[in-house]
């Protein structure tokens, strides 16, 4: 009896390609990619809801960089010790093209940026989040893409058939470079794809908050903390399984711990909040105000303008 033996998942053999002096990096295209497709979705959302869609591309501009810098900032709390001590250079923790990005700072403080300037504009942020929430983890799913180039994020040595080969990277010196070098075709070690769960979790989440908000018309930020409790549960798991290097906090990765407390917290919050929807005049009353009335008063307003300038006219005349 013949064997049938399925091939492993192949790492891309780079994950940089330039342009001249250019670098162009997979990594940056899949987060663009990312933001691109989260903000088609999101205008139309929000507007669903009642909400200005320019109010979508003004808390976009904010939560683009505070989700990069919130992003690193984690990533280099977290992993503090790539950066810091002897013989590290503390400078790379600025460098945000070697990768880097952790998910939950780059939402917290994205949360937190889009929070004040919501509260500029005198609009409840509960209808953005919600409108937003199935969107962002969409574009995390996509993101994830990026880990796949970078050879990063990956799960223990395994010999399933949908094992990811890990491969050995030089770069033009012949220099061991495992995000801007080119493969060998050595393969280093077969592992489990962790990113590709994340990424068929994200989806799946994705998907499922789009059906849950259709189908109970959920409001107040329900949405919002249904997507950190969906998001976190998945994530809670996938750390477990994987095996790069990480801080640890009594034997398990911090992120394991972060995304455990997370979830607690989603999930009571969740269970607390209101579930029926805001109205439209509740989510931006200055956008939904209605035309007809406004119409009816501007006309009311020149009519008694015209029975008052005729009233003088008269009482000139009979003077």
């Amino acid at each position: 009896m013949q064997e049938t033996i399925l091939a492993n998942i192949p790492s891309p053999p780079q994950g940089v390609w330039y342009l001249g002096p250019i670098p162009i990096r997979a990594y940056a295209l899949c987060i663009m990619a990312g933001i691109v497709v989260a903000l088609m979705i999101s205008l139309r959302r929000y507007k669903a809801r009642g909400g200005n869609p320019d109010t979508v591309w003004d808390a976009a501009i904010v939560i683009i960089p505070a989700g990069i810098v919130g992003g690193r900032l984690y990533h280099v709390i977290t992993d503090h010790d790539k950066y810091f001590g002897e013989g590290k250079n503390p400078w790379k923790a600025l460098d945000v093209t070697s990768g880097g990005l952790g998910i939950i700072g780059a939402v917290a403080l994205g949360a937190l940026a889009v929070w004040a300037l919501m509260r500029h504009k005198g609009l409840p942020i509960a209808p953005l989040a919600d409108a937003v929430a199935p969107t962002v983890i969409l574009a995390q799913g996509i993101g994830r893409l990026g880990n796949y180039f970078n050879q990063e994020l990956y799960g223990a040595e395994t010999d399933v058939p949908w094992a990811l080969d890990i491969y050995y990277r030089v770069n033009e010196a012949g220099q061991y470079a495992p995000l801007t070098g080119r493969s060998t075709g050595e393969v280093i070690a077969s592992v489990h794809p962790t990113f590709l769960y994340e990424l068929i979790w994200n989806v799946a989440v994705f998907f499922f908050l789009i059906w849950i908000d259709r189908r109970r018309r959920l409001g107040h930020g329900s949405v919002f903390w249904l997507y950190v409790a969906g998001y976190t549960l998945g994530r809670f798991f996938i750390e477990l399984m994987r095996s790069d290097e990480a801080t640890l906090i009594l034997g398990l990765r911090v992120n394991t711990w972060v995304t455990a407390i997370l979830f607690i917290v989603a999930v009571v919050i969740f269970l607390r909040l209101p579930k029926d929807r805001e109205t439209p005049q509740e989510v931006d009353p200055e956008y939904n105000a209605s035309p007809t009335t406004d119409s009816q008063d501007r006309e009311y307003r020149g009519d008694l303008n015209d029975t008052t300038e005729t009233y003088e006219g008269e009482v000139g005349t009979r003077g």
